[in-house]
């Protein structure tokens, strides 16, 4: 999926923007996500704000990833292009991120929630795949290394929860959660805690904490205690690192 820098400066601004006008679809249209949400819940149903919560602040990193994509030139010094040889690697996969998204808000805005899913299963498998296969170690030193970092293992994170959601919803609406649901959800975040850095880390415990917020009885507590066990294995597995 190779670019050239030419090509990722226009094509991850067109994707972003044909994304942000997709949001504004969904939160003014009517019905608008929200109600979409609230009439089809399911066992990995998360509470609907914490989702809004998280994608602002995300938003503003991808916005400064594309602001150094077109501030650094890798003619300017041998530094501005390696630091852009990775920006640029990442900015196809940026531009499928936003470009799934925009298109599953159509769909979910449909209710029509299995294709949604489509898209929300593409999005995430293609963030995770390159966070673990073709992401470089960060260098601390490079704003453009640390922004593509965060945006990458942003996307992944709250895709997890993105891919959760709307599988429940699509296949399992008012399903409740299962001994199998129960224990395959304790021990898959576990085992991803147990892999991941302080972003991807901190997402799956957000990601966690929105579902446990977004559900009731014991299935939150547990989800809860997931959250608090998440948090803590990546604490340790960072800080003994």
């Amino acid at each position: 999926m190779a670019v050239s820098l030419s090509t990722a400066r226009w094509m991850a601004p067109a994707a972003f923007l044909f994304n942000f006008a997709a949001q504004q679809y969904g939160m003014l249209s009517s019905p608008n996500m929200k109600d979409i949400n609230d009439a089809n819940l399911s066992f990995f149903s998360p509470q609907p704000y914490f989702i809004a919560g998280f994608f602002f602040p995300q938003q503003i990193f991808q916005i400064a990833y594309m602001y150094k994509l077109w501030r650094l030139d890798s003619k300017r010094s041998e530094d501005e292009s390696r630091e852009l040889e990775q920006m640029v690697d990442y900015a196809p996969y940026f531009t499928v991120g936003n470009l799934c998204i925009a298109v599953w808000m159509i769909f979910w805005n449909s209710a029509q929630l299995k294709a949604a899913h489509v898209f929300v299963t593409i999005n995430t498998f293609s963030q995770l795949y390159y966070m673990i296969a073709k992401l470089k170690p960060m260098n601390r030193r490079s704003i453009g290394s640390v922004l593509t970092h965060i945006v990458v293992k942003t996307f992944a994170g709250i895709g997890v929860l993105d891919f959760l959601h709307n599988g429940s919803v699509a296949f399992f609406k008012d399903h409740p959660a299962t001994v199998p649901v129960k224990v395959l959800t304790g021990l898959g975040f576990a085992a991803a805690s147990a892999m991941s850095d302080w972003i991807f880390g901190a997402c799956l415990v957000y990601d966690l904490v929105a579902m446990s917020v977004g559900q009731s009885g014991n299935w939150r507590g547990l989800l809860g205690a997931y959250a608090a066990g998440s948090a803590a294995i990546v604490a340790a597995k960072n800080w003994l690192r």
